[in-house]
């Protein structure tokens, strides 16, 4: 498991697992509600001890990570009850991600079916943002918000020949799908980052890359849901989707229990496919992608290392720098589908990687404090696009379910993207733009239909 060297960290790791009291006393109309055990004090709520069938809400959200959270969000903004399903919210992906919004760095090649719904999320952020900020809108540009929502830009640079010639190729791609990546020298590269190795062969700004800090967002979200009295947190494990009446109905905990929902989200990332009771055929072709990262603190004497978030290529390998406001840095990040011991493994060699080749771009990285080495497992699909949608199954969609999982390696990116189309999903308008990732584009379609899945393959 990644180490944690800092207090500082281990109480943002606390804050972010919080969504919000369901306990007594609790305002009125306030959603999640439970019937015994009043002495428990609220947002003390003993996994054990949930009695089955007395957390009721409009929405039940299986996953606390920062897809989870978003729709969590959006779905209260939107009036709606929520209940959040997760035994360790803010712990798994989402904990070890960088933040970087980039639409345009993430433009790979054979992956342009995703550019749309990239560039539409980028679109939401700054009113996502805003709004998470508690409606604090005068925000000025550049400066941290509660979230750690940036819009300082990114800069892209190579280390040699080679990788000046990959990065010129990537942006003859992403001119033609109409991005902005213009061409910098060497001189006015290090003329913004004046820690930048003097010895880089390139450098381009993309001015649309922005950033954000996950744990702050969800810690932010939290907060918020508990201050709208729409929200609460469950800390167990769904084991399951609960049916009624040919609908999903809400989801089981493990070890008993229930939460009952007119809508269930299954937004848990790799645990989607564990889920029992999932309609009959769907097939949730999830695989794990690990990828290590690194958070530094920057000495007093070297801060502000950089200003902008720099995405660079080293001898073919890309890496990159993100600036935090608090003086740190993360580095990332490798990607590796080994399967290691222990999912949260942190490989040597990824380490060792990260450090020389941002050492390579900015050879003060040398000089830092390593405070983290962490790892988790990003949700793959076949096609590295989302699941994410209603389920089809003979005449018609599965009632009272949608599917959100699959992001990969743009699950900050597409937070907004993803809430928003499972709230128009919510309010029965679908966007036929987002058709293209449906979660079942990999599944066979029962020819029966029932009020289980069971029944329904039967």
């Amino acid at each position: 498991m990644g180490t944690r060297a800092s207090h500082a960290a281990e109480g943002t790791d606390d804050a972010a697992s919080r969504v919000c009291d369901a306990g007594p006393g609790a305002a009125e109309g306030k959603p999640a509600r439970r019937t015994a055990h009043a002495d428990i004090p609220a947002g003390e709520i003993p996994a054990a001890e949930i009695p089955a069938d007395e957390i009721t809400a409009d929405v039940a959200v299986i996953g606390g990570g920062v897809i989870g959270h978003g729709i969590a969000f959006e779905a209260s903004r939107a009036g709606r009850s929520v209940v959040v399903i997760d035994d360790a919210p803010g712990s798994g992906a989402s904990w070890a991600a960088a933040g970087m919004l980039a639409p345009v760095s993430e433009l790979h090649y054979q992956e342009e079916q995703l550019l749309e719904l990239m560039l539409e999320s980028s679109r939401l952020w700054p009113g996502f943002a805003a709004g998470i900020d508690a409606g604090a809108t005068g925000t000025a540009p550049n400066t941290a918000s509660g979230t750690g929502y940036l819009t300082t830009p990114t800069l892209a640079v190579g280390a040699d020949a080679a990788d000046r010639r990959a990065l010129a190729d990537l942006r003859e791609v992403q001119q033609a799908c109409g991005l902005t990546v213009e061409p910098l020298t060497v001189r006015e590269a290090r003329g913004r980052e004046p820690l930048l190795s003097p010895g880089i062969s390139c450098a381009f700004d993309i001015p649309a890359d922005h950033q954000v800090d996950p744990r702050l967002l969800i810690a932010r979200i939290s907060e918020l849901l508990g201050a709208a009295g729409r929200g609460s947190l469950v800390r167990r494990r769904a084991a399951g989707l609960l049916w009624e009446g040919g609908r999903v109905a809400g989801a089981r905990l493990a070890g008993g229990g229930s939460v009952l929902a007119a809508e269930t989200v299954v937004a848990n990332g790799l645990g989607a496919a564990g889920l029992t009771d999932l309609p009959a055929g769907l097939s949730l072709p999830l695989r794990p992608v690990y990828g290590d990262i690194l958070r530094l603190r920057v000495p007093a004497h070297l801060q502000p290392l950089l200003t902008a978030t720099v995405r660079g290529m080293v001898r073919g390998v890309p890496v990159y720098i993100v600036p935090r406001q608090d003086g740190t840095v993360v580095i990332g990040a490798t990607q590796r589908e080994d399967g290691p011991s222990d999912p949260r493994a942190v490989s040597a060699g990824g380490v060792y990687q990260l450090l020389r080749d941002a050492q390579q771009l900015v050879p003060a990285v040398a000089e830092l404090e390593l405070l983290e080495a962490t790892a988790r497992a990003r949700p793959g699909t076949p096609d590295n696009a989302p699941l994410l949608g209603r389920v089809l199954r003979a005449g018609g969609e599965v009632p009272g379910l949608i599917i959100a999982t699959g992001f990969f390696r743009h699950g900050v990116l597409l937070t907004p993207a993803a809430a928003a189309i499972c709230r128009q999903l919510m309010d029965g308008v679908p966007d036929p733009r987002w058709a293209g990732f449906r979660p079942d584009r990999f599944s066979r379609h029962p020819d029966a239909s029932g009020d289980s899945p069971n029944k329904e393959a039967a």
